[in-house]
């Protein structure tokens, strides 16, 4: 619902829907495109091809990633890519320029990949995964892969409910 909204009028309708879902313990079904909208719900549906391929809390489906997101740009992606499939049995995405991968305790892992790896790095990144994780993870593209056909374009459809519900 907040689709082109500045940040103000987006934040009170937010207020809003929140608000609505406490005090009257209503479900609430919306469809957006703002993965950082979709954190606050109760469930998150992704959806591809008019198909749920997820469904689950935000937590759980980022928990599915198996840990930290680490990103990496090297000299040479391509061979940093092998480096580190050779090496460390990971298999990362290449998005923009970096690449990027999930493990298990990345602020662990991290400095043992920078220690060994032969090629240049340029530049590193540890997080949390997002929920846009998640649906590059199990989509296998980004949303706007798909925004040149909107018929087909992918969705997260989110609930939001009453804890305990």
């Amino acid at each position: 619902p907040t689709l082109g909204l500045e940040p103000q009028t987006r934040r009170h309708i937010w207020q809003h829907i929140l608000q609505l879902r406490q005090q009257h313990g209503l479900s609430i079904f919306l469809t957006t495109h703002y993965m950082d909208e979709a954190e606050v719900a109760g469930r998150v549906a992704i959806m591809d091809n008019g198909r749920i391929i997820a469904l689950d809390t935000p937590e759980r489906l980022k928990d599915q990633l198996g840990g930290d997101v680490i990103t990496i740009e090297a000299q040479n992606n391509d061979a940093a890519k092998a480096e580190l499939q050779h090496r460390f049995d990971i298999v990362p995405l290449e998005e923009e320029g970096h690449l990027t991968f999930s493990v298990p305790h990345g602020d662990r892992f991290l400095p043992h990949v920078l220690r060994t790896m032969e090629r240049s790095v340029i530049s590193v990144g540890l997080r949390r995964p997002t929920l846009e994780d998640v649906f590059l993870h199990v989509t296998g593209h980004a949303f706007r892969d798909r925004e040149a056909d909107p018929v087909s374009e992918a969705r997260a459809h989110v609930v939001q409910h009453r804890r305990g519900r």
